[in-house]
């Protein structure tokens, strides 16, 4: 989900705030207090979502606890601040958040004027449309007179607007406070189509009373890389959270689990993986992090594949594939540089 540039440049002086002196103590910080502060959606199941318990989870959560374990050898060390796509950024520009993992677009304009820097893509997704099935429509280019939901604060405004004037097509933009007001209003019949992206249409998709009479049609409008955002100016900790999600695609492609992490930890010759889990070196005291903080993550985290199939994958009710975000080695673009 994806914030409105015209709405976002009103926190400019924000931005210019913390490019011209942020803080570069935000481990300090995070260690003193004991847990990692993030930021998250109000409700997005597959990528940050609580339960009738207030357990979180979802991708987005799990690259803060892959951060939480890095620093503590602990995954649980996180707290969780819901937040609105209008909210966001601010909270994160304020301090009241250390972290934002909220299916958050990486773009030009954010990563140039906000005051933020986005650390890496932990999923590669793009804006799409769905419809209810018994409207008989197969491609976005059949929506000409539609009406469609969407989220205030976001980009999806633009590129529907884009997508709509490029093909001459018109619609009637129905754009409210929050997702899920945006699906209540299309469940109700006050929109024809809801856009956001995919992965998002999927994880609400399962909110609806009857899934299986929606469908999410092939078009896709955009390219929306999503990831983690921290504050510019804290080269260290915009490192540790990047990394954190580094060490996990690396642990996939090198076929280490938090399944078989112990095994392969104690019986090892590979020198990569020892350096990786920490049996040689010391690649931790770079980052200001324990020399196991790589194997936390993958021990109380898990892998990239892991993460993916427990939040989002195909045997998840959001069911996505791993399509592009398989593996380089696999087809996919997902790539992380080495551990050495």
């Amino acid at each position: 989900m994806k914030s409105n540039v015209g709405k976002l440049l009103s926190t400019a002086a924000i931005a210019a705030t913390i490019s011209a002196g942020a803080t570069a103590a935000t481990l300090d910080d995070v260690k003193a207090k004991g847990f990692v502060q993030c930021g998250v959606s109000q409700g997005v199941p597959g990528f940050s979502n609580a339960d009738v318990n207030g357990e979180w989870s979802g991708i987005d959560v799990d690259a803060c606890r892959a951060t939480a374990a890095a620093i503590f050898g602990d995954a649980q060390k996180v707290k969780f601040t819901p937040l609105s796509a209008k909210e966001r950024f601010t909270a994160l520009q304020s301090g009241e958040i250390d972290l934002l993992a909220r299916n958050t677009t990486w773009t030009y304009t954010r990563d140039a004027s906000l005051g933020l820097d986005f650390t890496a893509v932990n999923f590669y997704d793009g804006q799409g449309f769905m419809v209810r099935k018994d409207l008989g429509i197969d491609s976005a280019k059949d929506l000409d007179g539609a009406t469609v939901c969407t989220e205030q604060g976001t980009t999806t405004e633009l590129n529907m607007a884009d997508f709509f004037r490029k093909n001459q097509l018109s619609y009637v933009p129905v754009v409210v406070q929050k997702a899920d007001e945006a699906l209540s209003a299309y469940a109700s019949g006050r929109c024809d189509v809801f856009t956001t992206d995919k992965s998002g249409l999927a994880s609400h998709r399962t909110k609806l009373a009857n899934p299986d009479q929606h469908v999410i049609l092939d078009d896709t409008i955009s390219k929306e890389p999503l990831g983690p955002v921290v504050r510019h100016g804290d080269n260290q900790w915009k490192d540790i959270v990047t990394w954190a999600l580094f060490v996990q695609v690396n642990a996939e492609e090198m076929g280490i689990s938090s399944k078989n992490v112990d095994q392969i930890k104690s019986g090892t010759t590979d020198p990569g993986i020892k350096r990786l889990l920490g049996v040689e070196g010391d690649m931790g005291a770079q980052l200001g992090l324990p020399a196991e903080w790589a194997y936390n993550i993958i021990a109380k985290v898990g892998n990239y594949g892991e993460v993916f199939e427990r939040n989002v994958g195909p045997s998840t009710p959001v069911g996505l594939p791993r399509g592009i975000n398989k593996l380089w080695t696999d087809g996919g673009v997902m790539y992380a540089p080495p551990v050495r």
